[in-house]
């Protein structure tokens, strides 16, 4: 029995990981200025934010799309990275950005308990990783990217609150940083790829008359795919 490959270690690592994000997500997703969840819909006490459901006691069986959805980004992110130590950086990240879309996804919310934290680790596994040998990256180009789009989505934010949330600016952070690590490129095609997809999806719904043009879309879940688009061939081209 040979080794293990890489991209299945990652698979196996993000499916583990994406079955403790479901009693998080239910928690997490509230709308603005009222307390994380403490209860399920049927009034029995949520205990912790780790778990396969919102409550034990009577959820009947886990969702498969978390789970799935983390394993499937991690084995992506490892098939391009390779045995890099920027690996370490993007695993771990990978099931909290997943979080963040869910979330954002049921209440078009990014929550700062996730969003900040996440630029800062972010910034610093990053700057760990630029230590050792073998990475493919820039530390100083994550710390720009971070601060360009931070600024840049928070001044698109002021100039249309509604169209563009403040969660954004602070998720931008993060997304700065990682699309940074591999060069301004990766930052352009990883925020385009995002304003894209994001604009396909809201002229599609327009289309199908699900929506009009001033109706709302989470834009979080974009900003994460654009990013993970950016970082996967930024780190495919760095590895061939």
């Amino acid at each position: 029995m040979g080794d293990v490959p890489l991209w299945v270690a990652a698979a196996l690592w993000g499916a583990l990981a994406g079955v403790l994000l479901p009693r998080a997500a239910y928690r997490l997703a509230v709308p603005e200025e009222e307390p994380w969840r403490a209860r399920c819909a049927d009034g029995h006490v949520i205990r912790g934010w780790l778990g396969r459901t919102a409550c034990p006691r009577c959820a009947s069986a886990a969702g498969l799309l978390v789970p799935a959805l983390t394993a499937l980004v991690c084995a992506a992110l490892a098939a391009a990275t390779g045995a890099r130590p920027e690996l370490a950086v993007w695993l771990p990240l990978a099931p909290v950005g997943v979080l963040l879309g869910v979330v954002d996804v049921r209440v078009r919310r990014l929550p700062d308990v996730l969003t900040l934290p996440l630029a800062a680790a972010a910034l610093a596994l990053l700057g760990l990783a630029s230590l050792l040998p073998g990475h493919a990256g820039h530390w100083l180009t994550a710390l720009s990217g971070a601060a360009v789009l931070g600024v840049a989505y928070g001044v698109l934010h002021l100039l249309n609150p509604a169209g563009m949330g403040f969660g954004d600016a602070k998720l931008a952070l993060g997304m700065g940083a990682a699309l940074g690590w591999y060069g301004w490129p990766v930052v352009l095609l990883g925020t385009f790829a995002a304003f894209l997809s994001g604009a396909l999806y809201g002229g599609a719904l327009v289309v199908v008359r699900k929506a009009s043009r001033k109706t709302g879309v989470a834009f979080g879940p974009f900003l994460l795919g654009g990013t993970l688009a950016g970082v996967l061939i930024g780190a495919y081209t760095a590895l061939s």
